[in-house]
Order: C-alpha cells, then sequence, then structure tokens
C-alpha cells in the first residue's frame, strides 16, 4: 500500500485505520478498525495472546503475509484431508492424548506442537513432547505444510475404525470445542455432543481437498 509516496507496513496502515474508524454502533464489527461486518467472516490471530479476532477483509489482508513479523496473522481458509494418519497406538500412547479426538498446532512463539482436545470445561491442552511430534510427521512428511498459529491437525481415531486426519482453519476448531462446551454431559460427552462432532467432520469432510494436490495458495 502507497501512501503520499511511501511504502507503509501493515502495522502503520491499520493505526491509520484505528484513527479514522467510527464511533461502533450496534451490530457485528471488525475488532480492528469497527467497520460492519457480517456472521460470516475471517479472523486473525493476535501471536502474543493467542485470541482470534473478527476482521473486515481489508484488515484481515493486511496480516496475510505468513512469514512477516508482525503480531497478527490472518486464519487461512483451506482445508485438507491427509486421509488416515499414519500412526500406531504405541504412537498415539507416545503423543499423551487421552481421548480420540484432538486439534494439534505449531506453536511459533513457545516453538512446541500443542494438542488441544474437548471437554466439558473447553479446551484442555498439552504440550507434546517433541519427539512424539518429529514421528507424527516422520510417518507422514505432508504434514509439514501445516502453517503455525493459524491451523491445526484435526485428528479423530475411533474404536473399530481408520482414523481420519484433516488440516483445518485454527478458528473452526475453537468454533467445535465452543460448541461441544453447551452440549458436554457426563463422562464420554453424550450423544448430542457426539452428533454435533459427526455434523463438524461432515462439513469438514465437504470442504476439503486430498493433501496430495497442489497446495497453491494457503
Amino acid at each position: 500500500m502507497i501512501i503520499r509516496g511511501r511504502t507503509s507496513s501493515p502495522a502503520a496502515s491499520l493505526l491509520r485505520v484505528r484513527r479514522e474508524r467510527p464511533q461502533p454502533t450496534a451490530g457485528e464489527r471488525c475488532e480492528m478498525c469497527a467497520e460492519p461486518i457480517g456472521a460470516s467472516h475471517p479472523h486473525v490471530v493476535n501471536l502474543d495472546s493467542r485470541a482470534l479476532m473478527c476482521a473486515c477483509r481489508p484488515c484481515y489482508l493486511l496480516f496475510g503475509d505468513q512469514q512477516a513479523r508482525l503480531r497478527y496473522r490472518a486464519v487461512p481458509e483451506r482445508y485438507l484431508d491427509f486421509g488416515a494418519l499414519t500412526l500406531d497406538e504405541r504412537g498415539w500412547d507416545e503423543l499423551q492424548i487421552p481421548v480420540g479426538l484432538a486439534f494439534l498446532f505449531r506453536n511459533s512463539l513457545q516453538e512446541r506442537t500443542i494438542a488441544f482436545y474437548p471437554g466439558p470445561a473447553g479446551a484442555t491442552e498439552s504440550e507434546l513432547p517433541l519427539a512424539a511430534w518429529d514421528t507424527v510427521v516422520a510417518a507422514d512428511p505432508g504434514l509439514a505444510v501445516l502453517l503455525p498459529d493459524v491451523e491445526a491437525l484435526l485428528v479423530r481415531r475411533a474404536q473399530g475404525a481408520p482414523s481420519s486426519c484433516y488440516l483445518v482453519p485454527i478458528d473452526a476448531c475453537y468454533e467445535l470445542v465452543g460448541q461441544l462446551r453447551t452440549l458436554w454431559k457426563g463422562f464420554d460427552g453424550g450423544r448430542e455432543a457426539h452428533d454435533a462432532i459427526d455434523a463438524f467432520f461432515a462439513r469438514v469432510r465437504d470442504r476439503s481437498r486430498p493433501a496430495a494436490e497442489p497446495a497453491g495458495r494457503p
């Protein structure tokens, strides 16, 4: 973006937008510039707090460069289907995930891979042993396309059924966790929670393309 003959950084552009933004009124608005946004809108991650921020399209595009050293990063919209995760029972146990559903993502500030899984209190978080994650990627090298902070691997394992593994936007993970928190009953979640999980996976499957296809732009 060029402003008065000089190149403007995303941070400077955002500061200018903030100064010129209108006073907030009723309705959903961008958390960066206060412009009105629809119910369906993109998100930006605050890397320091890991909080999701609702954004209008212009603000979202300011932070689309995944290699830029900025405080905020846009959440991509790609979904990839990796099929069954190549991981035996021992490998799964080494991940120290006590349930059959988990999201794994890379935290760039901590330089660690973190897993979280849904439950009655929301998301339970666990830092993965580094060696365990290296084992997963060694078995499925394609998983290395996962972008830190903004994308997650969604893994589901069920007794007597093949495992499922998808790359999904991180905001989709938090959406499911929030939904399950309101539905969860008893030890295993109950029928409503399992129906919600099945519906979520059906939507993810419909939106995903095979990971073996050319990745293109995130």
